[in-house]
């Protein structure tokens, strides 16, 4: 209700940086309509996550991907293996944009 939303000041007036955040998608959604193939949409959905997970933990998204690249994930690698790829581990805290 408009009681609740002007008891919290936290609140902001507007929604502008949610709007920022989902603008990507919205534009992109015309694209995915060319993927060919389930397996197309799905890689496409894959890239598009890893691209915004490592935005959100302020990676370099270029270095990011270029790590996983290099270090190449797969179904043998063990969990520990797999959270050093995260775009939150402790490892790849060199990569983040630096301001």
């Amino acid at each position: 209700t408009a009681e609740t939303y002007l008891e919290d000041g936290r609140c902001s007036f507007t929604n502008n940086l949610s709007e920022n955040a989902i603008r990507p998608f919205a534009v992109g959604r015309k694209n995915w309509l060319f993927s060919d193939s389930v397996n197309g949409a799905n890689a496409s959905a894959v890239v598009y996550t890893m691209v915004e997970m490592a935005k959100a933990h302020d990676l370099n998204v270029y270095e990011y991907l270029k790590f996983l690249l290099e270090h190449r994930p797969s179904k043998e690698m063990r969990d520990e293996q797999l959270a050093e790829l995260a775009p939150w581990s402790e490892k790849l805290q060199s990569i983040k944009n630096r301001m």
